[in-house]
C-alpha cells in the first residue's frame, strides 16, 4: 500500500505523529506534501485556536526544546508514543523523513498544478488528510482508492467545523469517524465510526480534544491497514441532511458546551475551548 501525507505545516504534531505512526506500522509514507512553516492559513487558525501565548511557545518547542517550555516535548502528550524514536521525540516532518527515508515536497497550494504533478509522481494508492487547505476535485482523483480523513465526529450526524462542542450540544456521543474525503463537507463514504472511550477520564476540555486527536491518528493507521488486507471497505453515507452541517462556534456556545460536558461527565473543563 503506497500512502501520502498531506500537512498543515512541517512542525504539525498530528502531521509528523501520522507520519510516524504509518511507518511504525509499516507504511512508511512515500512523501509528505505540506504547506510552509509560516502559512497564512495555518498561522491565524493556531492563533485563533490557541492565542498568541500559546502559539509562541509551541513554536519555541519545536524550535528550540527545552527552553522555553521546561523540558516538554510535545503539546499533545497522546501523540508521544507515535513521535518517540529510540531516545528521541520527533520535533518535525524532517526528522520523521530522516528515519523512515520518504521525501517531502513543499507548497504554498496543496491544490496548485505543481502539487498536484508531485503526487502523481509519487503514484499513491491512498492520502491521509492531516490538514491544510480544502481540496479539489484534482487533487481528490489522484489516489487510486482516495484521500482519508479523521473527523472528530459520528458521521453523518455531526459534519463540520467545532464537531466535539456540536456533538455536545446536539446529544450527539463524542467519536471519531475515517471517512474518504469527497466534494462535500465531511459527506464522503465511512470506514470508521467509533465512540470515544472514557471519557471521564479527560482533566480538562484540550485534554479531551488531545484524546480525540490521537485516537483518530490510530484509528487512520487500523483503515489504511484494513484497506490494505481487504478486510474494511468503505459505506457511503445515507444521510443528507443539510441540517447535520455545522460552523464553527461561537465562544459563547462553546461555554455552554464545556459546562454542558462538565455537568454530564463529571469533567473539569477549560474556560477556553481549543476548536
Amino acid at each position: 500500500m503506497r500512502v501520502a501525507i498531506l500537512c498543515s505545516s512541517p512542525y504539525s504534531e498530528t502531521g509528523c505523529a501520522a507520519a510516524a505512526r504509518l511507518s511504525q506500522l509499516g507504511y512508511a509514507p512515500v512523501g509528505a506534501l505540506t504547506l510552509p512553516s509560516w502559512d497564512r492559513g495555518t498561522l491565524t487558525r493556531k492563533l485563533g485556536q490557541w492565542g498568541l501565548r500559546e502559539s509562541l511557545r509551541y513554536a519555541g518547542s519545536k524550535l528550540a526544546p527545552g527552553k522555553s517550555t521546561g523540558g516538554k516535548q510535545v503539546r499533545n502528550p497522546y501523540l508521544e508514543s507515535a513521535l518517540r524514536h529510540g531516545e528521541k521525540v520527533f520535533r518535525n516532518l524532517a526528522e520523521v523523513a530522516s528515519a523512515h527515508k520518504f521525501p517531502i515536497f513543499t507548497s504554498g497550494d496543496q491544490n496548485s498544478p505543481r502539487a498536484i504533478a508531485q503526487l502523481k509522481q509519487w503514484t499513491p494508492d491512498l492520502i491521509v488528510f492531516t490538514g491544510g487547505d480544502i481540496l479539489r476535485r484534482e487533487l481528490l482523483a489522484v489516489p487510486r482508492l482516495g484521500v482519508l480523513n479523521a473527523h472528530l465526529a459520528l458521521l453523518p450526524q455531526i459534519r463540520g467545523m467545532s464537531s466535539p462542542e456540536w456533538s455536545l450540544m446536539r446529544g450527539v456521543p463524542l467519536g471519531i469517524t475515517i471517512h474518504f474525503i469527497d466534494s462535500g463537507i465531511d459527506t464522503g463514504p465511512v470506514l470508521l465510526r467509533r465512540e470515544l472511550s472514557g471519557v471521564d477520564q479527560s482533566q480538562s476540555w484540550t485534554d479531551l480534544r488531545n484524546r480525540m486527536i490521537a485516537e483518530g491518528i490510530e484509528l487512520i493507521g487500523e483503515a489504511v491497514t484494513g484497506l490494505d488486507r481487504g478486510t474494511l471497505a468503505a459505506i457511503p453515507q445515507a444521510d443528507g441532511d443539510k441540517d447535520n452541517q455545522f460552523f464553527v462556534m461561537h465562544e459563547r456556545l462553546k461555554s455552554i458546551a464545556a459546562r454542558r460536558l462538565s455537568q454530564s461527565r463529571g469533567v473539569l473543563v477549560d474556560a477556553k475551548s481549543h476548536g
